[in-house]
């Protein structure tokens, strides 16, 4: 956020611009300008893909065989506790503790609270030292002069993370498409020219005739074709891309939580899916590129002749992020347009260059500024989301049916929680995790939480057909979408398309079939109690 920018500059960089430069021809619609989580990349990897725990992968910490770490059958802890002072004696190995949860605006303890930030202050006056800091930076809206765009979908991360309060949840979608291809007699995924994400604004492009309307929108996208893509040089995008998709903003409260999750707790949760469904459910992991761990020796992880240091997915609905800074620079470009350390080069326009339109030096967010730091020290601050206990009071009785319910259908082994995990704990405190770049504090070590997901990707019939870090097997599966406050979200499933609960349960599919069954099976009560139970998370 290079407040220290004025516009007045940039306006007259852009009149000073000649139309022979605007049109500079763009001949090729190579994707290398696009960050690694908006195309189809293969720096990811499958992991135990026959469910073999042999793999070469950084458990953290954690039996992959075990089941200590989570539950299927119960969202209570009998070994949580609220903090006691004698925890903080062994401060690597403390007893299991209850995450703190609640719409409160307040710290978990990751960051101390600080004080509120005054309304008009500069963001970049601030040091990422506090939560009331970190929020004020997540909630900054950014301005061209401090290299919004120029392809992007909105001005600050609290426009797409704010419900109930910052970090929450939003009515907010990004647009994704590509089209299949056959290649080597399987059907794959190929991004959209520039990369699959279609970015839904741009900033003012300069006209080339020199008079009134001088300002334009040549870098606007658009789901191809855009026969007038020539404008720019280069051809028009005549090609259908008839696989598309919305993407609904996710949760991020208590999101520092999901981090600390050891890599062997994931592998644990799929290896015990498998064996209670007889196969029939599986989560499917990957491994993608730690960003902020390859920086110096293999960025992106580009290079497949060096080493990448990767970490199980986790963050996004195809789990192509592993880490909370990662996620933040991969945002922060895909969203916003600011390039960063992690992530430096501008999103092209549908494969067209943008860089006549873009004034500010790129990296945007360098190391002095750091914001993808404070967007990430924030989540990691975040409490989780709370249940609601003046519904669960009211309607006890309804809510404890549904509950049981949830957590295991009559005669069946397998329920909602078998994806739905209601119960996980963190790995302990003082484990490095990220490739050895974060060591889990106290705070977010031995945690038992409840987020009613298992944030692993599976087939339940609504697969989107996009491709991102993972392999082509990642086509047609998503992210258990966490159901922890999910009664703050209005429009359901990864696309926001089905608008009540009992439409989304019904979509299920694939995997899921067997469960939905069992649900289809239930009597109208039964099924009402589950409902009523969701709304109470």
């Amino acid at each position: 956020m290079k407040r220290f920018k004025i516009l007045l500059l940039l306006l007259v960089a852009a009149f000073l611009i000649g139309p022979s430069a605007l049109s500079r021809l763009v001949t090729s619609q190579s994707q290398t300008t696009t960050d690694q989580a908006n195309r189809v990349s293969n720096t990811g990897d499958e992991v135990d893909p026959a469910d073999s725990a042999s793999q070469d992968v950084d458990n953290e910490g954690v039996d992959p065989n075990s089941t200590d770490t989570f539950s299927f059958d119960t969202d209570v802890d009998e070994t949580g506790a609220v903090e006691a002072e004698t925890d903080r004696i062994n401060l690597c190995n403390p007893r299991r503790r209850e995450a703190p949860a609640d719409f409160d605006n307040l710290t978990n303890g990751f960051l101390p609270q600080g004080d509120p930030v005054p309304r008009f202050t500069d963001p970049a006056t601030l040091p990422h030292t506090t939560f009331e800091n970190d929020k004020f930076v997540f909630s900054a809206v950014e301005e061209i002069e401090d290299g919004l765009g120029p392809v992007y979908n909105a001005q600050s991360c609290r426009e797409c993370h704010q419900n109930p309060v910052t970090g929450g949840i939003s009515q907010i979608n990004e647009l994704r498409a590509g089209h299949n291809e056959k290649s080597g007699g399987m059907e794959i995924f190929v991004d959209a020219p520039g990369g699959s994400l279609i970015n839904d604004r741009s900033i003012p492009t300069k006209n080339f005739t020199g008079t009134s309307p001088f300002f334009g929108a040549k870098l606007q996208e658009r789901v191809p074709p855009l026969f007038t893509a020539a404008i720019l040089g280069g051809p028009a995008l005549e090609k259908e891309e008839p696989v598309r998709t919305f993407r609904t903003s996710l949760n991020l409260l208590g999101d520092g939580f999901v981090e600390a999750i050891a890599n062997g707790t994931l592998r644990a949760i799929r290896r015990e899916q498998a064996i209670r469904s007889g196969g029939q459910i599986r989560g499917q992991i990957i491994r993608v590129p730690v960003l902020e761990a390859n920086i110096d020796t293999n960025p992106d992880c580009a290079n497949p002749n060096l080493p990448c240091v990767r970490r199980i997915g986790r963050f996004g609905w195809k789990n192509q992020q592993a880490s909370l800074r990662s996620f933040s620079g991969d945002a922060y470009l895909n969203e916003m347009g600011i390039t960063n350390v992690l992530v430096p080069k501008e999103n092209s326009s549908l494969g067209r260059s943008v860089a006549d339109f873009d004034s500010v030096a790129d990296p945007e967010d360098d190391e002095e500024d750091d914001d993808i730091g404070a967007f990430a020290d924030f989540m990691r601050s975040t409490k989780a989301p709370p249940i609601d206990p003046d519904i669960r009071a009211k309607f006890a009785e309804e809510i404890k049916d549904g509950r049981a319910l949830f957590l295991s259908m009559p005669k069946d082994q397998i329920s909602c929680s078998s994806c739905h995990v209601p119960k996980i704990i963190t790995a302990p405190p003082c484990t490095k995790i990220n490739g050895g770049t974060f060591k889990i504090p106290f705070a977010l070590g031995n945690i038992v939480f409840h987020p009613f997901g298992d944030f692993l990707l599976h087939d339940v019939g609504t697969g989107d057909g996009i491709v991102q870090n993972g392999p082509q097997s990642t086509r047609l599966r998503v992210r258990t979408a966490p159901l922890w406050g999910v009664r703050t979200r209005d429009r359901l499933m990864h696309d926001g398309e089905s608008l009540t609960f009992m439409e989304a349960i019904l979509r299920h599919a694939g995997e899921a079939t067997t469960v939905i069954d069992s649900f289809r099976a239930l009597t109208d009560d039964q099924r009402k109690h589950i409902i009523m139970f969701l709304e109470s998370l």
